[in-house]
């Protein structure tokens, strides 16, 4: 199997960044491995995988089975990581400048903290544990740039991108091509043998039922997002997904494989009907892989037959090379605004679930970017704060879906137990707090979740709740009228002028009760012309 992407000829007209390329290297410790990639990156952020190396741990085994890594899970990592040590210095690599990421065992494990000091110490590597919102955006990344050249893959149907881990199952769902929303199910291979092992103690027919029970939970309510039968493109990642592909595709698997519905259906289940012992001597399988792959194989089995699709896209790619990518997605401005666009394609699809008035939305995001462009040289934030602008004035009113009175807590509250693809924990933690502060009293000491945040994300909070305030006034009446802005400040006002001459005594009120956090902040006083 080939591990290099594709190399292309500039187009014609296209600048190409100054990048000089050199090393770049990622490991993941994964519930049943710990896996390195090691690639070149050149200025078109075309990957060339120069090595890899896997070996198979038991951190998923003692987290979903003790709640903690024990001191042998321990010791095994440490080896592993000091012989990945070794393997990098060939490259001039140093634990320093490598990307190490913790899924979803260390999330859990409740002893991960004295594990990754441990770790750091022992090994020199930095372990960051990465939430499962951000596992999905680097799947995504990854995605992308496997299937690069056939971009109509995703653009073209209602998609959904599956990976079936040891601890959970990330779920993408895409309407031609937009995000519509992101799950991590506690669905995984490791998660579900132990499970079945600890309570159920049945025989390995009666796992199909109990998956199925599960799945059908998990489709249920990913249909609320996009009717499954609507699904006509199936991509799936993982290694079992690899591993399908490999066998079906003649061992011919370069940069993605498309697979046949009921081909793919047919192999998963006679995995599954064959014993551990049957898998590896016809596959020449690990035990722990044997195990793995018929689970993993029968759950996507369960997802593809709840959609409407009758081929299946595995691309050649993993996590790993979404981390080396996303170190280097600055190098493409259009990779930036692609992952933007599917941001805020995630966040609108939030809003609607809740039934939000799209119309004063969309409103109050265009005036709030409007506000935000004008200030820069007052708040001095940069592209990823004005991205959670946009997502607060979109989701800012979602909370009137409870009830009306005290609307803005109900969006906080909201927004901070949903997940919007491509936004981390704080991210959203920062979007929730600005909803939360777009009208009424400004942040309090007594305000729980805002003074729990980190000092520099609560300036943030701060300078971008009072933009979206003044932006959320000048729109009181939700007819759209004042638009098209031109902006003045004198010494001691920030003075807005509409291009239309209408009577906007509504909107001077509105914002004579709501501008005195922008005042505080910004230390202007905003006045309506």
């Amino acid at each position: 199997m080939s591990d290099v992407y594709p190399h292309k000829t500039p187009q014609p007209g296209k600048s190409v960044p100054d990048v000089i390329e050199r090393p770049y290297a990622a490991i993941e410790i994964g519930s049943t491995g710990i896996r390195l990639i090691v690639a070149e990156i050149d200025a078109k952020g075309e990957l060339k995988i120069l090595d890899r190396a896997s070996k198979q741990s038991r951190l998923g085994r003692d987290v979903f089975t003790m709640g903690s890594i024990s001191r042998d899970g321990l010791r095994e990592t440490i080896a592993i990581l000091n012989s990945f040590g070794e393997l990098l210095q060939g490259y001039g690599l140093q634990p320093s400048d490598i990307q190490v990421i913790g899924t979803s065992a260390l999330r859990e494990a409740a002893n991960r903290d004295t594990f990754i000091d441990r770790i750091g110490l022992q090994t020199g590597f930095h372990v960051r544990i990465v939430e499962d919102i951000e596992e999905t955006h680097l799947m995504y990344l990854a995605v992308k740039k496997a299937l690069e050249d056939e971009r109509s893959f995703l653009t073209r149907s209602n998609a959904m991108i599956l990976e079936v881990g040891g601890g959970t199952t990330e779920v993408m769902l895409l309407k031609k091509g937009q995000m519509v929303s992101s799950h991590s199910l506690s669905i995984g291979t490791l998660r579900i043998d132990e499970q079945i092992r600890e309570s159920a103690r049945q025989p390995r027919q009666f796992i199909e039922m109990y998956l199925e029970s599960n799945i059908k939970t998990a489709c249920d309510m990913i249909a609320e997002d996009l009717p499954l039968d609507s699904v006509r493109t199936f991509v799936l990642i993982g290694s079992d997904a690899r591993f399908a592909a490999y066998c079906l595709s003649g061992k011919m698997f370069s940069h993605y494989a498309v697979l046949d519905r009921t081909q793919f259906i047919e192999f998963a289940d006679s995995m599954a009907s064959m014993s551990t012992e049957e898998c590896m001597a016809q596959y020449h399988l690990s035990w722990n892989e044997a195990e793995s792959y018929a689970v993993g194989l029968t759950i996507e089995r369960m997802f593809l037959e709840k959609t409407g699709t009758e081929s299946i896209i595995v691309p050649n790619a993993s996590i790993r090379e979404g981390i080396l990518l996303a170190q280097v997605q600055g190098m493409d401005p259009t990779i930036e605004e692609e992952l933007r666009r599917q941001v805020i394609a995630s966040a609108r699809a939030l809003a609607k679930r809740f039934r939000y008035d799209e119309a004063h939305a969309a409103h109050v995001k265009t005036l709030s970017l409007e506000l935000f462009d004008a200030l820069k040289k007052e708040h001095g934030l940069g592209k990823h704060e004005r991205m959670l602008l946009e997502v607060a004035a979109i989701l800012h009113d979602i909370g009137t879906f409870l009830r009306t009175s005290g609307h803005h807590r109900h969006s906080e509250y909201l927004i901070a137990n949903s997940e919007i693809f491509g936004l981390n924990r704080e991210d959203i933690n920062i979007v929730s707090n600005v909803a939360r502060y777009h009208r009424k009293t400004p942040p309090l000491s007594t305000h729980v979740n805002y003074i729990g945040l980190p000092r520099e994300s609560r300036i943030v909070v701060l300078k971008l709740a009072a933009i979206l305030r003044v932006a959320d006034a000048l729109d009181r009446s939700h007819s759209g009228r004042v638009r098209d802005l031109s902006f003045e400040r004198t010494e001691d006002r920030f003075i807005i002028r509409p291009s239309q001459s209408l009577d906007f005594s509504l909107e001077k009120l509105s914002l004579a009760e709501k501008g005195d956090m922008f005042e505080d902040v910004f230390g202007l006083l905003p006045i309506l012309m």
